[in-house]
Formats: structure tokens, sequence, C-alpha cells
């Protein structure tokens, strides 16, 4: 598993969203940028694939966990995802 604050944080930047937003906030930015890049209206399909993912790893967040993006609130959630990296020189 990579590190889930590094991958918030990425798909949060996809989406062009802040740390502090609600579950309709990211609906509504997802389909607004679904419109824009989808592939049929003539966007990129690689762009819309970066799109689906970040939207549903965020929606899995949330209905998972919690609603805040926060690096303390996602340790929380994961504590065991940089385990290593603290015992590293």
């Amino acid at each position: 598993m990579q590190n889930p604050i590094k991958e918030i944080e990425y798909a949060l930047d996809i989406l062009g969203l802040p740390k502090l937003i609600t579950k309709d906030d990211i609906k509504k930015q997802y389909h607004f940028l679904a419109k824009k890049y989808h592939p049929d209206l003539g966007g990129s399909a690689f762009q819309m694939e970066e799109i689906n993912h970040a939207y549903q790893y965020l929606m899995k967040y949330i209905e998972e966990f919690r609603y805040t993006f926060d690096e303390e609130e996602i340790s929380k959630q994961f504590p065991g995802a940089d385990h290593a990296q603290r015992f590293k020189p």
C-alpha cells in the first residue's frame, strides 16, 4: 500500500479540491470535470480515468472513515501505513 496521505493529496489535486470539503463538494466537482474531460465530449481518456480513480478513492475514504483529509486524521485511519518510514535514518 502506498502512503495514504500522498494518495489522498494526489486525488484532491486531480479534482482541484481543498482538504476541508463535503461529500457533495466532491460529487459536484467530479460531475463538472467529467463533463469537461469526458472522451465522448473531446476530452482525454487518460485524464478521465484519473478523475474517476480520484473520485472513487475519495468517496471510499469518506464512506469508510471521515470527512477531513488532513494528515493527522489520515494517519489515525491508517496507523501502520508509515510505520516503516519512522525508523529510516
